[in-house]
């Protein structure tokens, strides 16, 4: 395996690294071009595997000497066996899928841990470029326009955190990102949390 240094990492990846214990087994569900895989296998030491339902990022994965397989989310995740791994990563790619809490159950039953990170549809710019515009935001974390979004479940963090009690889960810790990378700290209350966070991370267990 490749062992390049990588540069611009995405501010979840890293986020979602800490969150992974030494020499864990992980599947990145959704692994786009395999640049979380590699960050977990040469920082973490992680049997770290991945799918992904783009041919064209199986090839950069296979190219990074990773190990990824062809496959769909909303339907090859059945085919796993129970407690797999002991980390399931589902990277900003919830909002994508055509049944998240049925993906999110079966991530439940396959990883000991399921780790997701979300964008925030109720970050505080998107609320006003609604209210002032009155058209679909477009940013660096929601970069589609509305006809070409691969996204089509789009959430809050609190609806989320609903979810999660839904599936029957607990939120082992919660990472919060403003709009510039930074944490928000652990100690604020949802409804803050879910203004000001951009984005999140989520560490999950039954």
């Amino acid at each position: 395996m490749s062992d390049a240094p990588m540069t611009e990492i995405r501010i979840d990846h890293k986020v979602i690294a800490e969150l992974v214990e030494l020499n864990s087994r992980v599947l990145d569900v959704g692994c786009g071009d395999g640049e979380l895989l590699q960050l977990l296998a040469t920082q973490k030491g992680a049997d770290a595997r991945g799918i992904e339902i783009s041919q064209i990022g199986v090839n950069f994965c296979v190219a990074r000497g990773l190990s990824v397989i062809q496959g769909d989310a909303n339907e090859d995740l059945a085919a796993y066996p129970d407690g797999a791994f002991d980390y399931v990563v589902l990277s900003q790619t919830l909002q994508a899928t055509w049944d998240p809490k049925e993906v999110m159950t079966r991530l439940l039953r396959i990883g000991e841990h399921v780790i997701v990170s979300i964008p925030n549809f109720g970050y505080w710019q998107n609320r006003l470029h609604l209210m002032f515009k009155g058209r679909m935001p477009v940013t660096d974390y929601l970069p589609h326009s509305w006809y070409n979004t691969p996204n089509i479940h789009f959430c809050t963090l609190r609806d989320f955190v609903d979810l999660t009690k839904e599936v029957g889960c607990t939120v082992d810790k919660a990472v919060v990102l403003n709009g510039i990378g930074q944490r928000i700290p652990i100690q604020a209350p949802w409804w803050l949390w879910n203004l000001f966070g951009e984005q999140a991370v989520f560490l999950l267990k039954e």
